[in-house]
């Protein structure tokens, strides 16, 4: 069983920061893929950040140059930098990850933690 726990969540005014995190715990083999990705209200999700295990972290352009991704492989964690927030960035945001557990590989969800950019 894998559990996937999120926070760094909250409220900040536009041009502030905040840092989600995004633990994986569990009977872990190996985490390929990890993803990032953000639903407002009465919008599809979509992706805001996608770390392969090997080679570039890609990024769309709505948040090129203000979001960071970075991982911690001895914790199993992923991190989601955001800096330079807009209120169009207010959305729920998920983690996703590709996992290992025994002979299985499928991916999971974070349960989603609130971001809210206003002044």
């Amino acid at each position: 069983q894998v559990q996937l726990v999120e926070s760094g969540g909250g409220l900040v005014q536009p041009g502030g920061s905040l840092r989600l995190s995004c633990a994986a715990s569990g009977n872990i083999v190996s985490i390929y893929n990890m993803d990032w990705y953000r639903q407002a209200p009465g919008k599809q999700r979509e992706l805001v950040a996608s770390m392969p295990r090997e080679g570039t972290t890609y990024y769309p352009s709505s948040v090129k140059g203000r979001f960071t991704m970075s991982r911690d492989n001895a914790k199993n964690t992923l991190y989601l930098q955001m800096n330079s927030l807009k209120p169009e960035d207010t959305a729920v945001y998920y983690c996703n990850l590709w996992i290992s557990v025994g002979m299985s590989t499928r991916d999971y969800w974070g349960q989603g933690i609130q971001v809210t950019v206003s002044s």
